[in-house]
């Protein structure tokens, strides 16, 4: 297991349930509306950063290992596009990412070291064949997920609401 990466996991999640029950305040309307930020409004950007995490867990579970952990992830629609908005209301959106941030707990903790040393080979969104080392696939996974949490903290920020403490530090154990 990596403990890094299994951390990396358990703060996703913790920070996922702390800005949905900050963006909880605001009503359908105003998640929606555009606030000029790179995905239009802070519903599109949680839209986006689930539809980056399927199909990043869609590639990862074609790791010849062969994660158990995704195989629910595996068979969801693949997203068409960046900016798809794959669930219509913030509630469906919100039970979608507690489910992603579980199976992303358990994928993380599936991880080795032997098999974060392997190359994956993946087609990326623009339909081009890469290949890449995935542990180095993994760790833009997750600082997927901040960057574009910290812009839903900006947004949050600029409607009063105060997500509070986001710093990693504070989920990483005492030696």
């Amino acid at each position: 297991m990596s403990t890094a990466f299994a951390l990396m996991a358990q703060y996703n999640q913790v920070m996922n349930r702390q800005l949905y029950a900050c963006a909880a305040q605001l009503n359908e309307q105003q998640l929606k509306q555009d606030r000029k930020a790179f995905f239009g409004s802070i519903f599109a950007t949680l839209n986006h950063i689930l539809v980056g995490d399927t199909l990043w867990l869609q590639r990862f579970a074609k790791h010849p290992k062969g994660f158990s952990s995704l195989a629910d992830i595996a068979v969801l629609p693949r997203p068409k596009a960046l900016n798809e908005i794959i669930y219509e209301d913030f509630a469906s959106l919100e039970q979608a990412r507690v489910a992603m941030d579980m199976a992303i707990i358990t994928f993380a903790e599936q991880l080795s070291p032997e098999y974060l040393q392997q190359a994956l080979s993946y087609t990326n969104s623009k339909g081009e064949a890469q290949k890449k080392p995935f542990e180095l696939l993994v760790l833009h996974f997750f600082n997927h997920q901040t960057h574009h949490r910290g812009q839903v903290s900006t947004l949050l920020s600029q409607c009063g609401i105060d997500l509070g403490v986001t710093d990693l530090l504070l989920q990483i154990p005492d030696a």
